[in-house]
């Protein structure tokens, strides 16, 4: 009853409309100084934690997605991996088992190799040493497979910890409890990336606004999370209607982080295009 009270009665402190307030101040500022469009808020966003490189990004026609094609698979990965979770996997907050972790150490050195493999191939920095191992071709394929990879890993590490910190009553058993569940979380991550691939101008229309909205939500996601353990209030809520500061805290703090990387690239490039190779 005491942690009832606690809750409500932070709920209903003054400085709870600071919170909205700033966040709704960060909202208007970077809506007005961000570029134009919906394209255009989401390249703001994808410029905050991307490189954004033209070359190694798929297009809706002439206009390159806010997000490189690695980074494109791994938010939308992570944003199906959320998603099918809080379908089949609801208020369980016990992390997965050793299979389903071995399988996922697996995804994120795919991703590392990816990554490295490609750095060496495409880095201008790295063309006058011709000698260094290059192990494969990359291809745009193997970019968004390893990203989504990646983002099923992040997906299901973070909804049982999410779980885990805010809800007062949570199923212990883990969200992802065997290898049969992992495939069920896969496949649609297939379809989604196999989507992506075709390029599809009206597809890549819709998944350029959820990739970039997958950054905003689990940077969110983490400073919620945050919040909570700052202010003490783990395991308080019942649902999430119950939620409305620590997560518009979060998602300030999620503004923030966006706002100055944003801030000092452009800063540094004058430009909101990727980095030129």
């Amino acid at each position: 009853m005491e942690e009832v009270k606690r809750t409500s009665s932070l709920a209903r402190l003054p400085w709870k409309w600071g919170v909205y307030l700033a966040a709704g101040l960060l909202v208007l500022v970077w809506l007005l100084e961000t570029p134009a469009g919906l394209l255009g808020k989401a390249d703001a966003v994808g410029y905050a934690v991307c490189h954004r490189i033209d070359a190694r990004s798929l297009h809706i026609g002439d206009v390159q997605m806010p997000l490189c094609v690695r980074c494109t698979g791994q938010y939308l990965g992570a944003v199906v991996g959320l998603a099918y979770q809080m379908v089949v996997s609801r208020r369980r907050s016990g992390m997965p088992n050793w299979r389903v972790i071995g399988v996922f150490a697996l995804f994120a050195g795919a991703y590392a190799v990816d990554g490295l493999n490609s750095y060496v191939h495409l880095s201008p920095l790295l063309q006058n040493f011709p000698n260094l191992p290059r192990l494969y071709e990359p291809t745009q394929t193997l970019r968004m497979v390893t990203g989504m990879g990646m983002g099923l890993v992040i997906a299901g590490v973070l909804y049982p910890a999410f779980v885990g910190t805010v809800f007062r009553q949570v199923d212990p058993r883990p969200a992802l409890p065997g290898l049969g569940w992992l495939a069920g979380m896969i496949l649609p991550a297939v379809f989604v990336g196999g989507l992506a691939l075709l390029e599809i101008p009206a597809v890549l229309y819709v998944l350029a606004l959820v990739s970039a909205g997958g950054v905003l939500l689990l940077l969110t996601l983490v400073y919620t999370v945050v919040w909570l353990m700052v202010f003490r209030l783990e395991n308080r809520y019942d649902h999430l209607a119950q939620m409305a500061l620590p997560l518009v805290g979060g998602l300030v703090v999620a503004l923030l982080q966006i706002a100055v990387m944003d801030g000092l690239r452009y800063f540094l490039t004058g430009t909101w295009a990727g980095f030129p190779l």
